[in-house]
């Protein structure tokens, strides 16, 4: 039940003041306002402060000041209840916007420029239709554009126009997105839009949260060079305090090393775990991103006229941003042959890689299961000190990547290493190029696997 009431506090005895009222609804919510209406204090008080009303049977009264309080007290009726209705922070702070915005209309000179959420959509449609970005960073920038617009309705300050932004916005911005999660059983309907894999349910790492400021940057940078704002709100940071919003921080590199990743390949598993296993052995083996072995089929594999079997692509992420269209080429081990064969490259258990039940998860018991448990090292962002925990715990299809790289990487001689040219010579590329033929023998050297043929069936004809 809502209530309304004077909540004027003086020393004073004669002379004016400025109204204050405060509202109440129920045991949780109590909200200030300061009017701008000057109160003779004679006047009021003939009012009774818990009815903003004139006392009973008081009949002498400033009936223009009153007049005056049940207008103020119908706007913060209206203002509470567009609150209600928008999910917005139940603050004095933001009651006091909301009341603002109601009396006073944004001007039809400051609307002239957009609105900072319309503006920061309209970038992230540009940036994509002029192949700025690729739909994969394109999804990331409208993850960043939702969680924007959540934040300017809970604050209550949807009218911002980019030219407004100030350092304090952009800090409190960043804690937004650190603690989103917790505003989730606050404003319900706000969220309940939402599908469950996109609603915050925890506090986000350094890493993400620099990222995603990485592309409020961006955004603000590309309408200083185009002359839309006079300097971008980063810039008024201060060096320190700029580095420290879009720092990110690395853990040591995390990888299954060669004999680990055959002891997941070839250990006995429950029969429930073998598919994931599957999925995830054939992922180190092609050392792509989930996104694209998700969109893989029996139609992306080749072979080369040397009878290689190799899978091609182009990669979601970079697709459409590229100089060329350039496909990846990349071999097929035989187990990994092998497995894609049996499955015809079908992997239902990559369609949800999150979850208790996901991909990513399953992954976790497949390593552990296998009898992997090196501890590696991962900072803990609150303790600000690593902690060492099994491997299997890191287990992702981020670490399928990161053990192909890795693996990649320790049978290939460094190509600067003669001494010829400097470190990232583009010279050394002209000179060279690692063919199929020899990604496949390296390749075969790194899973220790023997070389193998097939012909244009996919059919074996030399083991």
């Amino acid at each position: 039940m809502r209530h309304f009431l004077l909540a004027h506090r003086t020393a004073k005895t004669k002379g004016s003041i400025k109204l204050r009222f405060r509202l109440r609804d129920g045991r949780d919510v109590q909200l200030f306002h300061k009017s701008d209406i000057d109160a003779d204090l004679q006047d009021l008080s003939r009012f009774d402060n818990t009815t903003c009303k004139p006392k009973s049977g008081s009949k002498v009264y400033n009936v223009v000041l009153a007049g005056e309080i049940d207008r103020e007290v119908a706007i913060m009726n209206d203002a509470y209840t567009r609150m209600l209705e928008r999910g917005l922070d139940i603050t004095s702070e933001v009651f006091e916007r909301t009341i603002e915005e109601i009396k006073h209309p944004i001007e039809e000179v400051r609307s002239a420029e957009e609105l900072l959420s319309v503006r920061f959509r309209r970038y992230a449609d540009e940036a994509l239709r002029d192949r700025i970005i690729g739909l994969a960073r394109y999804d990331h920038f409208i993850t960043v554009s939702g969680k924007l617009e959540r934040y300017l309705i809970i604050k209550g300050i949807t009218r911002t126009v980019p030219s407004e932004v100030t350092p304090d916005f952009l800090m409190d911005f960043r804690n937004f997105l650190f603690d989103e999660y917790t505003y989730v059983p606050k404003h319900k309907l706000l969220y309940k839009k939402l599908n469950k894999r996109s609603l915050p349910t925890e506090r986000l790492s350094l890493n993400t949260v620099a990222t995603q400021m990485k592309i409020v940057q961006t955004f603000f940078n590309t309408l200083e060079q185009n002359d839309e704002i006079i300097k971008s709100p980063f810039r008024k940071l201060g060096k320190e305090r700029q580095n420290a919003v879009v720092k990110t921080l690395y853990d040591d590199p995390i990888f299954l090393r060669a004999e680990e990743f055959k002891l997941v390949r070839t250990a006995e598993l429950p029969e429930n775990l073998r598919p994931t296993r599957d999925a995830f052995v054939v992922l180190c083996a092609l050392g792509c991103r989930i996104s694209d072995f998700q969109a893989m089929s029996m139609a992306n594999i080749s072979v080369s006229d040397e009878g290689i079997p190799y899978v091609h692509y182009l990669p979601q992420k970079t697709a459409g941003t590229q100089d060329t269209n350039k496909e990846v080429q990349t071999p097929l081990v035989r187990f990994a042959f092998d497995i894609i064969k049996r499955t015809n490259f079908d992997f239902p258990i990559i369609r949800n890689v999150y979850g208790k039940a996901g991909f990513n998860t399953l992954i976790k018991w497949v390593i552990e299961q296998s009898g992997v448990d090196r501890t590696v090292p991962i900072y803990n962002e609150e303790l600000r000190k690593n902690e060492y925990v099994p491997i299997y715990t890191q287990g992702s299809s981020k670490l399928g990547r990161k053990t192909f790289v890795d693996m990649m990487a320790k049978v290939q001689v460094n190509k600067y290493a003669a001494g010829l040219h400097r470190e990232g010579s583009n010279a050394v590329d002209r000179y060279t190029n690692l063919e199929l033929r020899d990604r496949f023998a390296l390749m075969n050297a790194a899973f220790d696997q023997k070389a193998y043929k097939v012909d244009k069936d996919l059919k074996i004809v030399r083991k």
